[in-house]
């Protein structure tokens, strides 16, 4: 399964300049080849490098090519299943390490932008927005369970009123606020990682797509012009994967999610749609997602496919969702649309652990992985260097295969689909 590039992305438009890696051809050894090169990747390579360890990175297309150069940017504590699903899957302790390592991942990309310099627009603060007394509710659930079971200060209840003194619609009914969330560029970030795990000797090989490996005390990655022999291997590949690690596969799905941009709003239209500048998303299913760029664009998300096709239609109606929450944006040109594949579980939950002693893989992150995957990489690269703990944590959490096999998986997944979408409108 591939996904053209996306030929009309804001983030594409408004990259920094960045390296163009070779190919890889011929035989190289290294200590650890890490596939993939997306947040994931790049931070296992860099926290390796780190730690002394020799590490090759083979990406089959280029740096950030899927979903972490193309996601809402939005960089959240906690994991897409929820703590209290969480708290579902795990004894307390263990889930309480859950929340910690997520607690980690806003401060490690906090850290590497002020460590390497990287040059990706963050912003603190993040509203989860309710539409419904249903969604108020839970959002105080949320909220008492935070505060008082992980003493979590950095989150408020916002009242109707608030959320309207902020966000210029009446569409929402009450909000969490997140101090300590985020949003930035997930393109020039995930470059800025890939920039610096170079810079500290990481071998970066693009357009190289692992074909097969041997296991062993030696292993053997074969690509299409050579090979990579090391003695670890970690798989970050998420859905491109594919036939390089089947088992994997069937613990995932592809889902295409897509996001449209606006022209420049200027300075004062953008702050009066959004005054603090936080990134938002609802609590529907389906939900809305959106936040402002650095140039003052609206970027809005609203819309995904289970059938794990690009859709024609599908600007048009993020357009149309969009206008539904901000319906003073009718005279506004959409300038770019662009998409992409995210991974999800059956449980939300992400799925870490190792195919061999010393084959290691990350993947699940069900669109919630912009702060997670970088505190995954770490965690990876602990493991191997011989302190797993954190890293056996998430490797505990239990997984199951999508139903229905090759053939009717998809189908039964946009069927349940369809139950949450219902929910959605009552």
């Amino acid at each position: 399964m591939s996904l053209e590039p996306a030929v009309n992305s804001y983030y594409g438009a408004t990259a920094h300049p960045a390296a163009h890696w070779p190919p890889l051809a011929g035989s190289v050894d290294c200590d650890v080849c890490v596939v993939g090169g997306g947040i994931a990747g790049c931070s296992v390579a860099l926290h390796l490098a780190e730690r002394g360890y020799r590490v090759v990175l083979v990406e089959q297309q280029r740096i950030a090519w899927g979903a972490s150069g193309r996601n809402g940017g939005q960089a959240l504590v906690g994991v897409a299943a929820g703590q209290t699903s969480i708290e579902g899957l795990l004894d307390a302790t263990a889930a309480r390490a859950v929340w910690d390592v997520s607690l980690a991942g806003l401060a490690l990309i906090k850290e590497r932008i002020v460590k390497h310099s990287i040059a990706c627009d963050w912003v603190n603060g993040q509203m989860q927005v309710a539409l419904k007394a249903r969604h108020e509710r839970e959002l105080h659930t949320e909220l008492a369970m935070l505060r008082g079971r992980y003493g979590y200060e950095h989150v408020r209840y916002m009242s109707r009123d608030e959320v309207r003194s902020h966000l210029a619609t009446t569409r929402y009914t009450g909000a969490l606020y997140d101090s300590s969330s985020g949003h930035l560029h997930p393109l020039n970030y995930t470059l800025g990682l890939a920039a610096a795990a170079a810079a500290g000797g990481v071998g970066i090989f693009e357009n190289t797509r692992a074909l097969s490996f041997a296991p062993g005390r030696q292993i053997e990655v074969r690509t299409p012009n050579g090979q990579v022999r090391c003695r670890h291997l970690a798989l970050c590949g998420n859905t491109y994967l594919g036939e390089l690690a089947l088992v994997l596969a069937r613990k995932i799905m592809a889902v295409a999610t897509y996001i449209i941009a606006t022209e420049p709003l200027g300075a004062d239209r953008a702050r009066g749609l959004i005054a603090n500048n936080a990134a938002v998303s609802d609590m529907n299913w389906v939900l809305d997602y959106f936040r402002l760029s650095a140039d003052k664009r609206l970027l809005f998300g609203g819309r995904v496919s289970y059938a794990a096709r690009a859709a024609s239609a599908v600007p048009a109606a993020t357009r149309a969702r969009m206008l539904n929450v901000f319906p003073q944006l009718a005279d506004t040109r959409v300038e770019y649309n662009w998409g992409g594949f995210v991974d999800i579980t059956m449980n939300r939950a992400p799925h870490f652990g190792r195919l061999a002693p010393n084959v290691y893989f990350l993947q699940g992150f069900s669109g919630h992985g912009v702060a997670l995957a970088g505190i995954a990489g770490k965690l990876l690269a602990e493991a191997i260097a011989g302190t797993a703990e954190r890293f056996d944590v998430f490797a505990s959490i239990p997984h199951h295969d999508f139903p229905g096999g090759t053939f009717l998986r998809r189908p039964a997944l946009l069927l349940a689909m369809l139950y949450y979408r219902l929910r959605d409108l009552l």
